[in-house]
């Protein structure tokens, strides 16, 4: 047999492998956070919030696409009802790896994986820059507007002070 090309795999197949993430991605999103092994977490991490891209999106292909993963129907409706919903305003970043104790009988590192459900809050510092930005696009389009009045002023000034000095020379005539 082959030996894989892609490094080590958490099972004895790479078959195996697809079968054990789909299922820990079927209990995370039924659950909401699952308790697993670290390298567990780190690979179903991807492959979890691929799946909730395409919840996002919520077309047929998309929804096609998750079933090949996830195979249980009520789960997959959760997925695009409720979590798509929840993480709609999150650009990337739907799950959380959280390290725990060690796992007591062999002591393999234990970690939580779970959907960030918190809505995301716009920092301090990028609302105060929006401002900033906005102030200053305020300023700008005013000293456009000035400049404009001011070059108007000048145009329609030398044309009058033509204007004047014709009319003394028609009446000296």
């Amino acid at each position: 047999m082959p030996t894989p090309k892609q490094g080590p795999r958490l099972a004895s197949s790479p078959a195996h492998e697809r079968l054990m993430l789909a299922n820990m991605a079927t209990s995370l999103f039924q659950h909401g956070r699952i308790t697993t092994t670290l390298p567990k977490a780190k690979r179903l991490r991807p492959l979890a919030e691929r799946l909730v891209t395409f919840a996002k999106r919520g077309d047929l292909h998309s929804r096609r696409r998750v079933m090949r993963v996830i195979r249980n129907k009520s789960v997959v409706h959760k997925l695009f009802t409720e979590i798509a919903e929840q993480m709609e305003q999150r650009e990337g970043g739907y799950t959380r790896i959280v390290k725990v104790a060690p796992r007591r009988g062999d002591s393999a590192p234990a970690a939580i994986i779970e959907l960030v459900t918190e809505p995301v809050a716009k920092k301090a510092v990028v609302t105060e820059a929006e401002s900033a930005a906005k102030v200053a696009a305020a300023n700008d389009a005013a000293e456009t507007a000035k400049a404009a009045e001011a070059t108007e002023a000048a145009e329609t000034a030398p044309a009058a002070a033509e204007t004047a000095e014709a009319a003394p020379a028609e009446n000296a005539e």
